[in-house]
């Protein structure tokens, strides 16, 4: 059985010094998490970054871990954000109840209906990845009553009926790529995919194994998803440090995850903090929660 746990938490002030652009945000060596970090490391906080990579900093013994050109990995790690200082927004342009969970916004639409929520904001991730780089044949999620709903149907001119139980496809128009087919398939993903089916096509992977792309997910209604955006490590200890994502519900916008248990490197999780739980503002996971896609 999950185990579902609210964790309410005080409110804790993630800030910079308006008179720099890089402040270093890490005290390091107080906290128990940090017993294995050098006082020569450093994590930072470029306010004038504008990708994950750029404004979340990392010196010293803390590298970030290399991946290949081209790779989803990369492609999380250079997500665009929005200016520092932005509020998380809601489809409907209203703003996100507690603005204390996110340290960054990503900048990339949510469309104006009630869809993009937590499962949705990482499907959309993965499938914008392939649709940029025109690996249409890639793109394609199941729904919760198994039908398999991929863009090659959708962009040569398909669209899915469903009535009931019964899920079809059915003739409708000419081939067609655009930006616009494209979020409108994603919109029909996210009208009949959610945590409970995306759960079942990812699989598990062990935290010790854990990379950038990795999901931590509970399927189900409620349940919640979040993704692994970054990482780097500490090359004196192996210890591994991550950058997390997510949407919420309503639907909003993705936005960087602070971490309420160690201000002293929020945003960034140390791994060895989840001893036995991931505790992150909005849910709390298992361990055994990580799971990967299979490509």
């Amino acid at each position: 059985m999950q185990v579902f746990l609210i964790i309410i938490i005080s409110l804790l002030a993630f800030s910079c010094n308006s008179q720099e652009n890089n402040v270093s945000i890490s005290k390091m060596g107080q906290s128990p998490v940090h017993q294995e970090l050098q006082e020569s490391e450093s994590i930072k906080f470029n306010s004038q970054g504008n990708t994950i990579e750029k404004r979340f900093l990392v010196s010293g013994s803390l590298k970030r871990i290399p991946v290949g050109e081209g790779t989803f990995a990369q492609y999380l790690r250079s997500l665009p954000l929005k200016p520092h200082g932005s509020k998380v927004k809601k489809y409907n342009d209203e703003l996100k109840y507690d603005q204390s969970v996110a340290a960054a916004v990503v900048n990339l639409p949510i469309g104006k209906r009630d869809l993009h929520q937590c499962a949705d904001g990482i499907m959309h991730l993965k499938a914008r990845y392939h649709f940029d780089r025109k690996e249409y044949d890639k793109i394609g999620f199941h729904f919760v009553n198994g039908f398999y709903c991929d863009f090659e149907h959708w962009k040569n001119g398909y669209r899915v009926r469903v009535s009931g139980n019964k899920t079809n496809w059915y003739k409708s128009g000419n081939k067609d790529s655009s930006q616009l087919t494209f979020w409108k398939y994603l919109e029909m993903v996210f009208s009949y995919a959610g945590t409970l089916s995306l759960a079942k096509e990812l699989q598990p992977v062990s935290l010790n194994e854990i990379q950038i792309g990795d999901v931590f997910i509970i399927g189900g209604s409620p349940g919640h998803a979040i993704v692994v955006v970054d990482m780097s490590i500490n090359e004196n200890t192996g210890e591994k440090f991550l950058l997390l994502a997510q949407s919420y519900m309503p639907a909003q916008e993705l936005h960087v995850l602070a971490n309420f248990d160690n201000a002293d490197i929020s945003p960034w999780y140390s791994l060895s903090q989840f001893d036995k739980w991931v505790s992150t503002p909005e849910w709390t996971f298992e361990r055994e929660d990580l799971k990967r896609f299979p490509n």
